[in-house]
């Protein structure tokens, strides 16, 4: 329920019976149970009347977002193989050219210093 442990649930109760007291606690847990059984039949409404409404349209919709669950739910480990070994090739980008090799300072000789980047 909500992503709460059992051990939250039973504060939760103990806060409310300390709040509204043993009277009002049994009506205050119907009336939730109400509100909730009511938020829940909107949203099955208005997914319906989407469903309808937009056709096969609908589903183009949720395929992103369905994705985007997959990423928020999946283990990170599959969601990166998933993105190292997708079937695209990534696009190849030229390597860049060598540096080219550090030339070693003389005996006694200071190194260059740039008065700008100190």
């Amino acid at each position: 329920m909500f992503g709460l442990s059992i051990d939250h649930i039973v504060i939760l109760l103990l806060a409310g019976l300390f709040i509204l007291g043993p009277e009002r606690l049994p009506e205050a847990a119907r009336w939730v149970a109400q509100t909730v059984k009511r938020a829940r039949g909107f949203a099955a409404g208005t997914k319906a009347q989407l469903e309808a409404e937009l056709g096969p349209e609908y589903q183009e919709l949720r395929k992103p977002l369905q994705e985007l669950q997959s990423l928020r739910i999946g283990n990170p480990r599959a969601a990166v193989t998933r993105y190292l070994l997708d079937d695209t090739p990534p696009a190849a980008s030229p390597a860049p050219p060598p540096a080219p090799a550090p030339v070693p300072l003389r005996a006694n000789e200071r190194p260059p210093v740039d008065p700008d980047a100190t």
